[in-house]
């Protein structure tokens, strides 16, 4: 094996990284013909993109097959196939699966369906093991479109980065998957061993309603040794970083109501506490005075983690001049190892409508990050004891819409987890870190319950700056290239081992 700081050396590994090199441009031009596509999952969106998002890949595939395996697709017959959609036909396209299906699966145990998957599948040759690969087709919502310098969903490159909705989350993912298969089966032609299932989501950004019973529905075809979820970031742009924890989310609704209907705010205020007041009263006992959590019975981790500078934190998230950061500790910890509490909605009078009224109801919805190692059912239950206990002037409170799902640590003694940082050191040219996301990817917990046996490694084609979720999302296409280098050597290197070894 390698030195994960100096390039790989076989001839085998050379030419796969040529290979990779060629295929760039043919997947970033792929990769925004993806990004054009507005597949939203959340019920107010056009359900159609996400059909046009998964099928599209699969229409891509046969016209890649006519043309000639992975070469581009030019002109006229690449925009049909933006017009028609893109992950199925891209996975057939690479001439690697034996079968490519695109698939939904039913909500929990209802009768709605969730929305489309990809779901494409090799079997392993001669002894090989089985490699997952994850992402997801869906994406967030835009935003208001006078935040973004470029429309979202029109892919744009400007000082190393590619701008649109999906160009880092999590659509660079799926092309980052497609690329390095399609350099793999170049170079490894017939000696291409390794058995591979390709499982495009599309509703991760909509809560993975239907995963778990996806997941139930395929056992056969997604089970594997080893499952990377290409869905997650590096240390910064030029460090590759291995998850290995992740925090978990309870997300859900509260309603704080104080009155029948809304009265004169002159007439009664400074006797009757309308919603809005109570509602304030109440978030503010969320947090102590340094702006920790301050909720008992929600947990912290505690592990060492890198040097991380406030200066660093300002440049990456913006915080404005005189804004000081909140938490106790190294920042790293407060983010990976500790809970965290944000208010992400609220339902009150808008400005422009704002009247001398009290309002008798708020609704709003609280958002908490789980430290890895506490489960989300028991940090809800923290939560809505504590904001039931220090609820002011006998508020009434209702708590719906309850999201739960549980956080992630690694056991990185694996040979995957080995293998994986090798390949990361090789693709990037500089040795990774083990890293802990502060964000949440609830599915990995449904992951190691249905698949036990299986390595699980969180990877991906984020940096600090590709503000995902956030308008102006972007991808550094440098950090695409090395993450193509990487999960192509990867997966050569997997194909080298016995699945029992």
């Amino acid at each position: 094996m390698t030195s994960p700081a100096s390039p790989a050396s076989s001839a085998a590994e050379t030419a796969l990284l040529e290979a990779v090199a060629l295929g760039i441009p043919s997947a970033l031009a792929d990769l925004g013909a993806l990004v054009r596509i507005p597949g939203i999952a959340w019920p107010a969106f056009d359900q159609t993109q996400l059909e046009r998002s998964a099928e599209a890949v699969a229409e891509l595939a046969r016209v890649l097959d006519r043309v000639g395996g992975h070469e581009r697709v030019e002109g006229t017959a690449r925009r049909q196939l933006c017009e028609r959609g893109w992950v199925a036909e891209l996975a057939r396209g690479t001439g690697v699966f034996d079968d490519v299906r695109v698939l939904r699966a039913h909500v929990d145990d209802t009768d709605e369906l969730g929305q489309p998957a990809v779901l494409a599948t090799r079997a392993a040759r001669n002894g090989r093991p089985t490699i997952l690969l994850y992402a997801h087709h869906d994406v967030q919502p835009p935003g208001a479109d006078e935040l973004w310098q470029t429309p979202p969903f029109e892919p744009t490159v400007r000082d190393g980065r590619l701008y649109g909705r999906g160009a880092a989350d999590d659509k660079a993912g799926i092309m980052a998957h497609i690329a390095a298969l399609r350099a793999v089966a170049e170079v490894l032609g017939d000696d291409f061993d390794l058995g591979v299932s390709l499982f495009i989501e599309g509703e991760e950004e909509y809560g993975s309603r239907s995963f778990s019973r996806f997941l139930r529905d395929n056992a056969d075809a997604l089970r594997a040794d080893a499952i990377v979820v290409a869905d997650s970031g590096n240390l910064d742009s030029r460090t590759p970083g291995l998850t290995v924890s992740l925090r978990g989310n309870a997300r859900f609704t509260l309603t704080v109501r104080t009155l029948e209907h809304a009265s004169h705010s002159g007439m009664f205020g400074g006797a009757v506490p309308d919603a809005m007041m109570a509602a304030v009263t109440l978030l503010a006992t969320l947090w102590d005075a340094d702006g920790a959590v301050a909720v008992e019975g929600m947990t912290s981790r505690d592990a060492q983690t890198p040097e991380y500078t406030e200066e660093t934190l300002r440049d990456e998230a913006g915080l404005l001049d005189g804004v000081s950061a909140i938490g106790r500790d190294d920042i790293y910890g407060r983010i990976w190892n500790k809970p965290s509490i944000t208010i992400t909605g609220m339902d009150v009078t808008s400005v422009a409508e704002a009247s001398n009224t009290l309002l008798p109801e708020v609704s709003l919805v609280i958002s908490a990050r789980v430290a890895p190692g506490q489960s989300a059912t028991d940090a809800y239950a923290a939560l809505e004891q504590h904001l039931r206990r220090h609820t002011p002037f006998g508020a009434e409170l209702t708590f719906s819409d309850v999201d739960l799902g549980d956080g992630f640590l690694v056991d990185t003694s694996g040979w995957a987890v080995e293998l994986t940082r090798a390949a990361m050191g090789d693709g990037y040219g500089v040795d990774a870190v083990d890293l802990g996301v502060g964000g949440s990817i609830p599915f990995v917990a449904d992951l190691v319950r249905e698949f036990p046996g299986a390595q699980i490694l969180v990877t991906g084609v984020e940096d600090p700056h590709s503000r995902a979720h956030s308008p102006n999302e972007s991808l550094h296409l440098e950090t695409f290239r090395n993450a193509v280098r990487t999960e192509a050597l990867m997966l050569a290197r997997m194909n080298e081992r016995a699945s029992d070894s």
